[in-house]
């Protein structure tokens, strides 16, 4: 579902999150709907990346709704707030339609939910699993937001390719000026790809077939509309209101 190539980047680093035109988030919906029909028919053969996929339930020890205790929560309101968590691929065409939309259901939301992210690469992107790991590597160096955005926003330079791409994503790592022994230590340890397997084991349990998939507050969202998305996040965030 995506595109890879050209180790000349130049998109932004990302960390904003500046809010677009209404009929621009409806146009960007319409097109992530019909990427994730395609998603559907292709089927989920997600499995086959890391081998067999071993029964997992989500991991306990204070973590979010629906996040593990080491998940990256991007937007952190507190304890008390809702919790969308997204599992995505970072090639997946859906998951980057929807980045620009996501964006204003983040800038909307801003210190009223949780916004977690969570690893689910697809066995039909070459490079999802190398893209994971590049984001886990800058997660280590406190750069999770920045690499998970280049490469949403670069994605029709390197998604969909067959060759790989790990040499435009360590290019972006040093864009980003990290320290690139750290990050080329990180991308090459078998405990970074446990730490992606375990979040795409989790997704599995929790039914996640295809991306993105949403929860809040641990519950599996179906969406068709964006108004699927905001409109149980008013609901969590009034009801919360209510209890006080």
């Amino acid at each position: 579902m995506s595109s890879p190539t050209s180790p000349t980047p130049d998109p932004g680093s990302g960390a904003t999150k500046n809010p677009t035109p209404r009929g621009s988030s409806r146009m960007r919906w319409a097109i992530v709907l019909t990427v994730l029909v395609v998603g559907g028919l292709l089927g989920f053969g997600g499995a086959a990346l890391f081998g067999r996929s071993d029964p997992a339930q989500p991991s306990g020890d204070g973590a979010l709704p629906g996040a593990a205790a080491n998940s990256h929560v991007l937007d952190d309101a507190g304890r008390e707030a809702p919790t969308l968590v997204e599992f995505l691929d970072f090639e997946c065409e859906a998951c980057g339609a929807l980045h620009p939309v996501l964006k204003d259901v983040r800038t909307k939301y801003d210190g009223k939910i949780n916004y977690v992210i969570r690893y689910f690469p697809l066995s039909g992107h070459a490079n999802s699993v190398p893209a994971a790991l590049a984001v886990e590597a800058a997660a280590q160096q406190g750069r999770t937001e920045d690499m998970a955005n280049m490469l949403l926003e670069s994605q029709q330079r390197w998604g969909e390719r067959q060759e790989p791409m790990a040499g435009l994503f360590r290019s972006y790592a040093q864009q980003l000026g990290l320290d690139m022994a750290a990050y080329d230590a990180a991308v090459a340890d078998q405990a970074t790809v446990e730490r992606i397997k375990q979040d795409f084991d989790e997704g599995v349990s929790m039914g996640v077939e295809t991306t993105p998939t949403f929860f809040l507050d641990g519950e599996k969202l179906t969406l068709q509309r964006l108004s699927d998305l905001t409109d149980p996040i008013d609901k969590a965030i009034a009801d919360r209101g209510a209890d006080r």
